[in-house]
């Protein structure tokens, strides 16, 4: 079949979630779900927001539709995606579809909702635009997201459907595996014609304890003090045997921002399963790795992150971009 999900974990201990439905059955469909699965993958990875995402998937569909002779010319009909990201820093939710079944929301009170998300245009049809909607959600809320199948059959009226899955989700105290049990057995066809795909996340808030922000304007002479505020900062979490890998880091990142970049600056840390740092500011110029010549006076910051991170990367924001670095806690 042609239905598919992922979970994926992103930059800033943010995860994205991913469903979607390539219409039809057979090898030609299970093999464009593969395909679109992993693009799908490798874009989020890239931390696109969730509207751009969806247009990358877009242009994909529209390049195999005309270079895939598998297709024999008809195309791929009704492909169909959903993604959100969710920031547990902060508890919103980015998310946006195209053609997709919207989804549930459930709060913790037992409040079930479905969010005015914009339909968009299903995958392949090129040129039209897609819209990200940010959606708060406390702590202990549950995203249900599925696809077509679960909710649409020739024998009964979708918005009855809908009420059902509004109730079988409107419980409290079930896990997310139970809530899929039941959604199951209460919302599905007795007899499905489709493949269904149905997930269920429940979303937890990061303890503000676990996070420590600094602001600053791009002033060479304040990065001294951003560093040894985030050195106190690592002692009082029993960081200490991260503090030499981290200083460099954030000395680096916050020098790079200055310097290439535009103020103000903001650095955050993050404690996570990894030790996270995060150095953003105002510019849109990605700074790229590079391999500096023995007479260069500078173009090794980056390297050395680069060498003392786990991972790292830049993401970009409505108000600029920003520079993390992943540093691995194990043993500390």
């Amino acid at each position: 079949g042609g239905d598919w999900y992922d979970v994926i974990p992103l930059s800033g201990a943010r995860i994205g979630l991913l469903v979607g439905d390539v219409v039809g059955h057979g090898m030609f469909s299970a093999a464009t779900m593969g395909r679109l699965r992993t693009a799908a993958r490798s874009f989020a990875e890239l931390d696109f927001p969730p509207d751009e995402v969806l247009t990358h998937l877009d242009n994909l569909v529209n390049r195999l539709d005309r270079e895939d002779p598998a297709s024999h010319g008809a195309g791929i009909i009704g492909a169909t995606c959903l993604y959100a990201v969710y920031d547990p820093t902060t508890q919103q939710c980015s998310m946006a579809r195209a053609g997709h079944p919207p989804p549930a929301l459930v709060r913790p009170d037992g409040t079930v909702s479905f969010p005015d998300l914009p339909a968009g245009p299903p995958l392949g049809l090129g040129g039209l635009p897609f819209e990200s909607v940010e959606v708060h959600l406390p702590e202990g809320s549950e995203l249900v997201l599925y696809t077509d199948g679960l909710i649409e059959d020739r024998t009964r009226d979708v918005d009855v459907v809908l009420d059902q899955l509004s109730a079988a989700l409107a419980q409290a105290e079930r896990t997310p595996e139970e809530t899929c049990r039941a959604v199951l057995d209460t919302v599905a066809p007795a007899h499905p014609a489709d493949d269904i795909a149905v997930v269920v996340a429940r979303t937890h808030a990061f303890d503000p304890a676990r996070i420590a922000t600094w602001e600053l304007p791009a002033d060479p002479a304040r990065v001294s003090e951003v560093r040894a505020s985030a050195m106190r900062t690592l002692a009082e979490w029993g960081l200490d045997e991260a503090a030499f890998a981290a200083e460099l880091m954030l000395s680096e990142l916050v020098t790079n921002a200055i310097i290439h970049g535009s103020g103000p600056i903001r650095v955050r840390l993050l404690r996570d399963r990894c030790l996270i740092c995060e150095v953003s500011d105002t510019s849109n110029t990605a700074p790229h790795l590079r391999r500096a010549a023995s007479t260069d006076e500078g173009g090794r910051g980056l390297f050395l992150v680069a060498q003392l991170a786990q991972s790292w990367g830049t993401r970009y924001t409505p108000e600029g971009k920003v520079i993390w670095a992943a540093c691995d806690l194990d043993g500390v």
